[in-house]
């Protein structure tokens, strides 16, 4: 085989992309730009599928570690935890990778370019994927979204080599409706755009070093997403500096004409969306490229353009590097599901349950309890555990699996209690009641699970679409909770969700929300109910008491969303989460330092009698009203873990844009005001 000096790695990398992109004729470089790209066979290129997935954990190729959904990731509240999970997945990634190569597979999701983290933000709970994401704020997505992305990406210090390749998704301004997302029209002010849905995009960019940022399927004031200029090159490219690639949803070039109805034909839309700065094509409308280079549409310097920067990404990761020469190569599959990322799955789902009752009746005292029931549609559920996007865990620890290990078979009772939704049995919950009456405790595992929602098509909810009608968990299962309660025993209502969801029943003894927690989730909940750890999770949304509360769904205007601009009486704020131990604020001081930000401090004490971790949130607001602003931001948080008695003093540095605003133009200024700064229960003007 010839040697060809793209594959000499003595030469500067653009001298390498030059010499194969020179190599290529117009239809070898139309067939590199669609995900699936094929082979070079006078180059010895092998053929390359882009598509692959890591949002919590190696997805759809089989065995990997199955970490807790991205949702309940963001309610630990802690970039160096999730940057740490990255890492694992990424060495799962590569293991993967690396066996793959060895048998010359090359489909779908055996590759390195994983389209991962979804950093949208969660304007509404109704959004069937907001469980993808990381919540409701800006900050916390940015930051989050960084932690994830360099974690996955990690770049050897010598070669300068990626271990894998993230992608930002989905840019911009998408969530929701999913089912109209093929041909919706976000309508959203710049104040909105550069306050709210673009700040953790621009994270990602510059700090992050993303190698990809995926389109979206939605238009944004007019102009599909994948075709849009002013983003993908205007913002993008030349505000941020953005050096990578460009990729579309999957199916959303097609949308140009089918759905947005913006061109007429796919050759015109694959044209429109290459020369707007859209290099790869998840689907095959971009095979259509060959038809728009004969009629003019395209030149071949669009195609180069286009590919150059895809080249760049497959040199970065060591592809067209000798075998066993990339530092990553040696990277076996033992490390795929090993016991020590089972240890990080269960850390992150103890990490992430955020305790939002209690009476006291938790923790459990086991020497007290002798038997307990577990009952519910949840209880035994194993894609409850999963979330979307999942792999394959090599066990499911279902709740009544991790209690039965944690407590004992004989001493654990279950009953399903009712169907996930639809109508009561009245033989199910007679086996509940039966259940509850012979325990001494009852762990009722009730919620939604990623059947009621989703993805447009993955979910089989009201109208299919994915996304949610109501707040309310299913009729059924409130129907059992209330039979439950009339057996006078303890009550504990374990909740599963991906977003803000209401219980109405009332007087539970405990609900602790577990998200969908993973393949470790059963036995993390048995070591939260007995006290192993104290919860500390904080809700990274919202929860609001029913859709009555929020505008219309298709509104993307940020008013009357979120803590930052939500008027009424939450069900539970922003940032709420119980614990088993006492946490103290005490003596927070905020003055400004010579960058324009300000130096933050406080002492917390854990006055409680039992050790505990507790997640310092500091917030910023003006003094004063200042109309159609945030009511106040997040700009800093930090998990802290304190014995017993503990007390620590926790210090923070706000940078200059803590204290801005956005204005109507999109663009930041500083009031003319003064401003507080808020850490638990405390406030303090920054002086």
């Amino acid at each position: 085989m010839a040697k060809f000096p793209f594959r000499d790695t003595a030469l500067p990398l653009e001298d390498r992309i030059g010499d194969l992109l020179s190599r290529l004729s117009v239809e070898e470089k139309v067939s590199q730009l669609c995900n699936s790209a094929g082979a070079v066979a006078g180059l010895s290129v092998p053929a390359y599928n882009w598509w692959n997935e890591a949002l919590h954990g190696v997805a759809r190729a089989g065995t990997a570690t199955v970490f807790p959904q991205a949702i309940a990731l963001a309610a630990m509240f802690d970039e160096e935890l999730l940057e740490e999970i990255a890492g694992a997945i990424a060495e799962e990634a590569r293991a993967k990778y690396n066996l793959a190569q060895k048998k010359k597979d090359t489909g779908a999701y055996k590759g390195l370019t994983f389209w991962s983290p979804n950093i949208n933000i969660l304007r509404d709970p109704r959004w069937g994927r907001g469980h993808e994401t990381y919540g409701e704020d800006p900050y916390l997505t940015a930051r989050l979204g960084v932690a994830f992305i360099r974690g996955l990406q990690q770049r050897d210090d010598v070669t300068g080599k990626l271990k894998t390749a993230a992608c930002a998704k989905h840019f911009a301004a998408h969530s929701g409706p999913e089912g109209k997302r093929h041909s919706f029209n976000a309508e959203v002010s710049k104040k909105d755009l550069f306050e709210t849905y673009l700040p953790a995009f621009e994270a990602a960019v510059k700090e992050g070093r993303v190698e990809a940022v995926m389109g979206a399927y939605n238009a944004l004031n007019g102009t599909p997403c994948c075709c849009n200029g002013e983003l993908l090159n205007g913002i993008l490219r030349v505000k941020w500096g953005f050096q990578g690639h460009v990729v579309s949803d999957c199916g959303a070039i097609d949308d140009i004409h089918r759905g947005h109805r913006v061109t007429r034909s796919a050759k015109e839309s694959a044209a429109l969306a290459l020369k707007n700065g859209c290099d790869l094509n998840c689907g095959r409308t971009y095979q259509h490229l060959v038809d728009s280079y004969e009629a003019d549409l395209i030149d071949e310097n669009d195609l180069d353009t286009a590919l150059r920067r895809l080249l760049r990404a497959r040199f970065l990761l060591g592809m067209f590097d000798e075998p066993g020469s990339v530092p990553y190569d040696a990277i076996g599959g033992e490390v795929v599901a090993c016991a020590e990322h089972k240890v990080l799955a269960l850390r992150a789902a103890e990490r992430a349950a955020v305790l939002l009752e209690n009476n006291g009746i938790l923790p459990l005292d086991a020497d007290k309890i002798k038997k307990i029931a577990v009952v519910g549609p949840n209880a035994d559920n194993r894609g409850v555990l999963l979330g979307n996007y999942n792999g394959t865990p090599t066990e499911y620890i279902t709740a009544l699996e991790g209690l039965k290990n944690y407590f004992g078979a004989d001493k654990v009772l279950y009953a399903k209690g009712c169907r996930l939704f639809g109508r009561s049995s009245e033989r199910l919950l007679r086996e509940a009641e039966r259940a509850a009456q012979a325990a001494d405790a009852v762990i009722a595992c009730v919620g939604l699970d990623p059947s009621l929602e989703g993805e447009q098509g993955d979910a089989f909810n009201s109208d299919g679409s994915g996304d949610k009608t109501t707040l309310d968990i299913p009729l059924c299962q409130e129907t059992l909770l209330e039979r439950l309660k009339t057996t006078g025993k303890p009550v504990v209502a374990v909740l599963n969700t991906g977003s803000s969801v209401r219980v109405r029943t009332p007087g539970l003894d405990a609900l602790l929300n577990l998200w969908y927690p993973g393949e470790q989730g059963g036995a993390a909940l048995a070591r939260l109910l007995f006290g192993e750890v104290s919860p500390c999770g904080r809700l990274p949304m919202t929860f609001y008491r029913s859709v009555g509360d929020l505008p219309a769904f298709e509104d993307y205007a940020m008013r009357g969303r979120t803590y930052r601009y939500f008027e009424g009486e939450p069900l539970y704020p922003f940032g709420y989460g119980l614990s088993y131990t006492r946490f103290e604020y005490g003596n927070l001081t905020a003055r400004r330092n010579a960058d324009g930000g300000a130096e933050v401090s406080l002492t917390l004490r854990n006055a409680g009698g039992r050790d505990g971790r507790e997640t310092v949130l500091v917030f910023v607001r003006a003094v004063g009203p200042q109309p159609g602003q945030p009511r106040k931001s997040l700009k800093a948080f930090r998990s802290v873990f304190l014995r017993a008695g503990e007390e620590t003093r926790v210090k923070f540095t706000l940078g200059a844009e803590a204290f801005q605003f956005v204005n109507e133009e999109g663009e930041p200024f500083v009031p003319a005001c003064g401003f507080a700064v808020e850490a638990g229960t405390l406030t303090t003007n920054v002086e």
